[in-house]
């Protein structure tokens, strides 16, 4: 959507401070022994508690409230009773719908104790993140968002998992302009001021740039076993650095 109005960009905080909220609530939560599906029904209080409702479960009646990714799934993972262990990756993806606005953010935490390469991949995921960043001003190409993130993620040694894309957020889940996560120099559309945006790079350990879809037809996993990162904010375009509405 692009924001064009004061009372929208009210709405947008609002569904901001729900998504910001519920991955406060979800990252102190994790530990070892803790279930992905505990973690749900939490996500599932905070979203009552601000009258809002689950984005994915109203739009692909999706099975959640929020989505929650292990080790190797990169994002939409069904929350599992399966405890969590030290060393875990685990990727929360929080979408609710508040009052006719949709906001979207992840977040990677490690179960602590983590392994190094797993913190080295969490920082890269935001890092890279950072850098889209700088690339999101109004009167730029989406694809130097992409450009960017890619430049980061390689000089840190990891791999982007290109099958999967930001995207314009407001109104519905999903809307245009696509926003990958490399350099796409057919993407050209212009970014302009209020539009927002879903900037996500999702990042392996692995060497493919693929993706597999697991059999409960949600879950989406690297192709070689490499763990998966996934950091991401709503942000509205202006003529400087963007608006993080989700922080």
């Amino acid at each position: 959507m692009t924001i064009t109005t004061e009372s929208d960009l009210r709405g947008m905080q609002r569904a901001g401070q729900v998504v910001a909220e519920t991955l406060r609530a979800l990252r102190a939560a994790i530990r070892p022994g803790v279930t992905p599906a505990e973690l749900d029904a939490l996500a599932g209080q905070v979203f009552e508690r601000h009258g809002a409702q689950s984005a994915p479960r109203m739009t692909y009646q999706a099975p959640v409230n929020v989505f929650i990714s292990v080790n190797d799934d990169i994002v939409h993972g069904l929350p599992t009773r399966r405890p969590l262990a030290a060393g875990d990756v685990v990727s929360l993806d929080v979408t609710p719908f508040v009052h006719g606005y949709i906001a979207d953010a992840a977040v990677t935490v490690a179960v602590p104790p983590a392994s190094p390469v797993v913190m080295r991949l969490i920082d890269c995921t935001e890092a890279a993140f950072q850098a889209g960043m700088g690339a999101a001003t109004a009167g730029r190409p989406v694809h130097a968002i992409g450009q960017a993130v890619e430049t980061e993620v390689k000089r840190r040694g990891f791999t982007v998992l290109r099958d999967l894309f930001g995207h314009g957020v407001g109104r519905a889940i999903h809307e245009e302009p696509n926003v990958p996560n490399y350099y796409r120099p057919q993407d050209r559309k212009k970014l302009h001021e209020g539009l927002v945006i879903a900037v996500e790079p999702m990042v392996s350990t692995g060497r493919s740039h693929r993706v597999r879809t697991r059999r409960d037809g949600w879950t989406l996993s690297t192709t070689d076993g490499g763990l998966a990162a996934h950091f991401e904010h709503t942000v509205m375009i202006t003529k400087e650095k963007p608006l993080i509405l989700t922080a």
